[in-house]
């Protein structure tokens, strides 16, 4: 896949090797709690305070952010790490390469639809905040309508490649687009469709449609190959076949007989990997968006 030297995108937010923010008393110690009120109840501490709130008066500065600084030698609310994160020069390409990806995902449909909004790609490791709640790398590449945001622990590519057997850079741009192709069915007003629909019948239903919803990504994901070949002929031999080999390695069935050595289909949420495949390589040869009705396509 020819990518480097392509564009990146700006909807970046890279939040790897960050630390959560700090707990306690305005950063402080809670072991330093006792002492601490202690000394603002005694003699030294009416005076010290008596200080603080002339030099405030005086100064205009807020009397409370000055003790907040004083006692924690710093800001008095909670902060993340400022140590800029030093990934491995593999990492780092891999970072380099979902931001192409996405850059090209935006030109794509910023062509194919009106006003197009474009998401933003949250790169983590370990374990992220969105506002779908808290997740772990564990849970994979997932999208989130709260925020319009993706999120990608570049780990799973390595997982991708060793665990699953879908290695290269093409398998990789299909995850991407696959939650792009997420971010699109939001747009669509599909996202709301289906959350009305989740307290209105039993887990197996909505499973059924929730396959539905995940092979219409693929599909999407399909489109974007097909009109990102046309604008950049960024592919090259064997890629079509890397999107194809990640699309069936990631089917519900080949991972619960992976897992488990059997499989149920009334618990698939994803859609087989033939069905995934076949999806993908719908959009992929069609480019039409039109034809991805997988809510009432039969059979899938």
């Amino acid at each position: 896949m020819k990518w480097k030297g392509k564009r990146q995108s700006s909807n970046v937010e890279d939040r790897r090797g960050q630390s959560g923010p700090s707990r306690g008393f305005g950063g402080l110690n809670p072991m330093l709690l006792g002492p601490l009120f202690r000394l603002l109840f005694s003699k030294t501490g009416l005076v010290l305070v008596g200080i603080f709130l002339v030099f405030s008066f005086l100064t205009g500065n807020n009397p409370l952010s000055l003790l907040g600084n004083f006692f924690t030698g710093g800001g008095g609310s909670p902060t993340e790490t400022s140590v800029p994160y030093e990934g491995t020069a593999k990492e780092n390409e891999l970072a380099a390469f979902s931001s192409t990806i996405l850059a090209n995902t935006e030109d794509v449909w910023g062509g194919l639809i009106d006003n197009y909004r474009e998401p933003t790609l949250v790169l983590f490791t370990g374990s992220v905040a969105s506002a779908c709640g808290s997740a772990s790398s564990a849970t994979g590449p997932f999208y989130c309508p709260g925020d319009e945001k993706l999120y990608l622990d570049l780990s799973f590519f390595d997982d991708m490649a060793r665990k699953m057997n879908a290695p290269g850079d093409f398998a990789q741009a299909y995850v991407i687009a696959h939650e792009v192709g997420h971010h699109i069915q939001n747009l669509m007003g599909i996202t709301d469709q289906m959350q009305k629909l989740r307290g209105q019948m039993s887990k197996t239903e909505y499973n059924q449609y929730s396959v539905r919803l995940e092979l219409q990504a693929d599909f999407l994901a399909g489109v974007w190959a097909h009109h990102s070949q046309q604008m950049t002929r960024m592919m090259e031999a064997g890629d079509l076949q890397e999107a194809l080999n990640a699309a069936y390695a990631i089917g519900d069935d080949r991972l619960q007989k992976q897992a488990t050595g059997r499989v149920v289909p009334d618990s698939f949420t994803h859609g087989t990997s033939a069905q995934r495949m076949r999806w993908f390589k719908k959009g992929f040869e069609t480019g039409d968006i039109q034809q991805g009705d997988t809510f009432n396509a039969d059979p899938l």
